[in-house]
């Protein structure tokens, strides 16, 4: 059969650099390392491993079962840890207060993980909602989330964060302003060397149901006209890109040493955008909602697994992330270390 297109061009043949596995790996133009992976973790205050259901593969840690698993990240080769809390619904209020006790769950995971393996960086989470009663990010006055209010207390959690030995301290709550609140409050207390990653673009989505499982959070919309439905007043309208970028740029102006789009795949486009305009190290979290749907999949018989997880990840790096936050990294860094 006459091949027209390879008689008009004879040296023109793409499938020579996909011959053999070697080759493919010699011209491979997005390569994943441990090195880019960010362990999402959740503690809690009991004691060993509380799988979470709607996550399979995924438990809740005691501190001492996090401090093991950052000495796991340390010979993995995972660079960083981002811790989440569980709360006893019990100990939560309207205000959050807990998330400022310096001797509660978070500084006291905070330092043992330092503690066990001090080379691998710590993030934490600066927000209300594993604290707060209702589930919201913010202090709530006649069913509006006050964002000046809520700052402060932002500002509280996260010096003890730092003071407990956080290197990062990652805001995710989505208040106009907070970054450069905690960068001048860093300051303030000499703690200039911490650093801050902000949710810069975090989408009001679908995709965080599993997460709110995951640490327990507090029922939005319970009909009382203090707790609204929805987070769409202060996280971003999925449909909108321009307004990514407009706050991508208040956050670097703020303060911030990095930035970050939630969810992941979902928003590789808003990763792209952001990389390509402020060539700022850039990070995408792998939410709860996609590592729950893949994994369904997965179990199903409808996706391999190790594959799927794999080419998850590597999409990240090709959009232009700088790394990925994602419950996969221990089992993601395994494999890329077979």
């Amino acid at each position: 059969m006459t091949q027209a297109p390879l008689a008009a061009y004879p040296a023109l043949r793409m499938r020579r650099l996909r011959q053999a596995d070697w080759v493919r790996r010699l011209v491979r133009e997005t390569v994943l390392t441990p090195a880019d992976l960010i362990w999402s973790m959740v503690v809690h205050e009991g004691e060993g491993e509380v799988p979470v259901a709607s996550m399979p593969g995924v438990a809740r840690l005691s501190v001492k079962e996090a401090a093991k698993a950052a000495r796991e990240a340390k010979t993995l080769g995972i660079p960083a840890i981002a811790v989440f809390p569980h709360i006893d619904g019990a100990k939560k209020d309207a205000t959050g207060s807990l998330a400022a006790d310096p001797n509660g769950l978070v500084c006291t995971a905070v330092k043992a993980m330092k503690d066990a393996a001090p080379e691998v960086g710590i993030m934490c989470d600066v927000a209300l909602d594993p604290f707060t009663d209702h589930g919201h990010d913010g202090l709530i006055e006649g069913g509006r989330i006050l964002n000046d209010a809520t700052i402060e207390a932002l500002v509280a959690q996260g010096l003890v964060q730092a003071q407990a030995g956080c290197d990062i301290l990652a805001p995710s709550d989505m208040m106009d302003g907070r970054v450069a609140a905690l960068r001048t409050a860093l300051e303030g207390a000499g703690l200039q060397d911490v650093m801050i990653m902000s949710y810069a673009a975090k989408y009001a989505s679908a995709f965080y149901g599993p997460y709110r499982d995951a640490i327990g959070s507090g029922k939005l919309g319970t009909g009382s006209v203090d707790n609204p439905g929805d987070k769409k007043t202060y996280q971003m309208d999925p449909g909108n890109t321009d307004e990514a970028i407009r706050e991508v740029a208040l956050d670097i102006a703020e303060g911030a040493d990095m930035v970050m789009v939630k969810p992941g795949l979902p928003y590789l486009d808003i990763v792209r955008r952001v990389v390509d305009e402020f060539r700022m190290p850039t990070f995408a979290f792998q939410v709860s909602g996609e590592y729950a749907m893949l994994m369904a999949a997965a179990r199903n018989g409808w996706l391999d697994e190790d594959r799927a997880i794999l080419e998850s990840l590597g999409a990240f790096k090709r959009a232009g992330a700088a790394g990925i936050i994602t419950y996969f990294a221990p089992r993601a860094a395994r494999m890329l270390g077979a």
